[in-house]
């Protein structure tokens, strides 16, 4: 069966296991992967809570070593987990003395296989190589040399060292947050069967809070909801939690990579987060993606905040962090990225403890929320398309933007890093293609919900007009 070219997708490598993610074709993955990386050279790899998880991190190891690489095992983690290998020393993260047998100092690379929140017949790849995300043109070109060498057979050979990340990861978080210990407060935590708590329920016994954990059992069938706690209905349970017995609460994707903060008043958007966050920061960079809303922008330049919009995608936004030396980065679905006081990926256990820690200094969270400029804003609204189609539709509406209908609403500039975002008189339209999915992401915002409703059903007639021109 060939390898589809499907699973190379803009931000990581993702499909159904044994049927587009294989023996060979992640045999292939490792292999090709591991001479991209270098004979030699260190790889970490982690694993979420599906049960297909440790298969694949065989296939994938017995490809690594194939291709000369030393490949290091830390197990069952959450993604950040996985990322934070990336920044320690490998003689930290193992029991006995590795002399001779790895030569580097730090991984030089590190892969989670997570299929983070899809079904759980869903899995895939998160790279990392040289602290940076390996992405979009080198995933495709990846993919390229994968399926023209699709025949290579590659023998089984899983050896691998054995490595312990958690326990430096939970003692950095114990020492950096120790002026959290026994805060008064009771936090709800909504692990959704991921793997936020092969690490979450040890930090917070060791800083002494007082908390109740919902579905903290990595299980990979998600049995109780699915983890993608950007879906309102999955906070069902958490939100009844918070109701009966918190003060606080929190949930996590099925890699511990996203977040969701609630109040007894708010579900509280990444981009409000970011707003959160910024307040304990001295004049810093922020980037948010073209979803995010205006408020925040502007609030943040009305503190003295820089704020730059970039791309959606969290290897978009670790990149852009990087060259513009950002302090904080953000996703409306609750990617947080933190450079400041941590090492700039996305971390939803370190958002957390910052989250307490802002309530630990007096902030009243609903407070700052409510004290916020109001608009009216959709959610992501999808439209369908497919994947040949949906870069094709963007360009065509560019086009008619330049000359639009006679009723359509004042257009103030236009922003086209990511799709298209429109700029109204009293908001703001969004349309761009999926990266990972065959279709068109729209939102809408304004301070009057009448116009934002206007603003979908302009921007809609729009698509549709270059859809049929196509």
């Amino acid at each position: 069966m060939s390898i589809p070219s499907s699973i190379f997708r803009e931000y990581d490598i993702r499909g159904i296991y044994n049927k587009e993610l294989n023996e060979q074709s992640v045999k292939l993955i490792g292999y090709h992967l591991g001479k991209k990386i270098g004979k030699g050279k260190v790889v970490s790899i982690g694993y979420d809570a599906r049960s297909h998880s440790p298969i694949l991190r065989d296939y994938l190891t017995s490809g690594l070593n194939a291709a000369g690489c030393t490949v290091l095992d830390m197990g069952m983690v959450a993604t950040p987990v996985n990322y934070f290998s990336n920044y320690q020393k490998i003689e930290d993260l193992h029991p006995t003395s590795l002399d001779g047998i790895v030569g580097a100092q730090h991984p030089t690379a590190s892969i989670m296989i997570t299929g983070s929140h899809n079904p759980s017949e869903y899995n895939g790849f998160k790279i990392t190589l040289d602290k940076t995300p390996f992405f979009g043109k080198d995933i495709y070109a990846l993919g390229d040399a994968i399926i023209t060498d699709q025949e290579r057979i590659i023998p089984d050979d899983t050896k691998k060292i054995d490595i312990n990340v958690k326990t430096p990861y939970i003692n950095f978080m114990v020492k950096e947050f120790s002026h959290l210990k026994g805060l008064d407060k009771k936090i709800v935590i909504d692990c959704g069967n991921g793997v936020a708590d092969t690490v979450i329920t040890d930090i917070f016994d060791a800083l002494e809070l007082n908390y109740t954990g919902l579905y903290c059992e990595p299980d990979g069938t998600f049995p109780n909801h699915h983890p993608d706690p950007s879906v309102e209905k999955n906070l069902a349970d958490v939100k009844t939690a918070l109701e009966k017995e918190g003060d606080i609460a929190f949930a996590y994707d099925g890699d511990a990579d996203r977040i969701a903060v609630l109040t007894h008043k708010h579900n509280i958007k990444g981009d409000q987060m970011a707003l959160l966050y910024a307040m304990k920061m001295e004049n810093p960079t922020v980037i948010g993606e073209v979803k995010c809303s205006q408020v925040m922008y502007d609030e943040l330049e009305k503190r003295g905040a820089k704020a730059i919009m970039y791309k959606t995608g969290h290897s978009n936004l670790k990149v852009k962090m990087k060259e513009a030396n950002a302090d904080l980065a953000c996703e409306v679905s609750g990617h947080i990225f933190f450079k400041h006081r941590y090492f700039g990926y996305d971390d939803a256990i370190y958002a957390t403890l910052r989250m307490l820690e802002l309530i630990a200094d007096g902030i009243d969270l609903d407070k700052e929320i409510e004290a916020l400029p109001q608009v009216f804003s959709t959610e992501e609204l999808k439209v369908e398309t497919t994947e040949e189609e949906k870069f094709a539709i963007i360009d065509q509406v560019k086009e008619l933007l330049k000359n639009p209908p006679k009723d359509f609403p004042t257009i103030l500039n236009i922003i086209d890093v990511d799709g298209v975002r429109i700029n109204f008189e009293k908001g703001w339209g969004l349309v761009r293609a999926s990266n990972t999915t065959p279709v068109l992401v729209t939102r809408f915002e304004s301070t009057d919900a009448a116009l934002a409703k206007a603003y979908e059903l302009k921007v809609n007639q729009l698509i549709k007009t270059a859809k049929s021109s196509l």
